[in-house]
């Protein structure tokens, strides 16, 4: 799940004070000079237009939407409150694979993640299968470059050893159509394992859903596809409200 040191950096966006550098022209017994001076502009929001982490909580699947006999993980619920956060710059080491067997799976594009977030965690009554569901919202073109990481993913990883059963993993990865504006899925895979794991990554604007999931026979597909398409529903409404 997320680091909780990102949870406890919440940092306030600060609005920076414009200079002004003014030329006094006016006679020594203080009249002023003529003529109107120059406002100086407004600096761009650059969050405008994005919702919060308290907001985006409100997007997040509900109960309803996993697999019955799921139960909400207090442990694995996180959001950056009403404020947001400093983007942070991309890493571009080469990716840690095994990142994909976490719930923030993002992170293994080389983000930490985006400027404002939400995310939960559902497991089954003895956590053998798990549903995790994330939102992160990023700056101007960031949630596109996001995605086309995703991709590079998939092919950097195609096979790499997982951190418990130290077994070879398979991941396969694919464009999906039909989920927001642009959706990639991968599916990874090891015979050491008694079922795969399904990750769907999803863009609706400047906003990333993350959805891991372990339920079920068919590697979590299912499941994961259900949650996905609800948070983008939400999602949809939310913004236009």
């Amino acid at each position: 799940m997320r680091l909780s040191s990102r949870v406890a950096t919440l940092l306030a966006v600060a609005a920076l004070p414009l200079a002004l550098s003014a030329c006094s022209t006016g006679s020594s017994d203080g009249s002023s000079h003529s003529g109107a001076s120059a406002k100086p502009a407004k600096a761009k929001n650059p969050d405008a237009g994005l919702l919060t982490g308290t907001q985006l909580k409100q997007v997040l699947a509900p109960a309803s939407a996993f697999p019955a006999g799921f139960t909400h993980q207090a442990d694995g619920s996180s959001d950056s409150g009403d404020k947001f956060l400093s983007p942070s710059g991309r890493k571009t080491a080469k990716p840690d694979c095994t990142r994909l067997e976490g719930t923030a799976w993002i992170q293994v594009t080389g983000f930490e993640g985006g400027v404002s977030f939400a995310q939960d965690d559902y497991a089954n009554q003895d956590n053998t299968e798990e549903v995790a569901q994330e939102i992160d919202a990023f700056r101007g073109t960031t949630a596109k470059t996001v995605m086309k990481q995703l991709q590079s993913v998939a092919t950097e990883c195609a096979t790499f050893t997982d951190t418990d059963a130290h077994a070879r993993v398979k991941v396969t990865g694919r464009s999906t159509a039909g989920l927001g504006d642009e959706a990639f899925t991968m599916t990874l895979t090891s015979g050491a394992w008694e079922n795969g794991t399904t990750l769907i990554a999803a863009r609706s604007g400047n906003t990333v859903v993350t959805v891991l999931s372990t339920a079920g026979s068919d590697d979590g597909a299912a499941t994961a596809k259900k949650v996905t398409t609800r948070v983008l529903k939400s999602l949809k409404g939310k913004s236009a409200a």
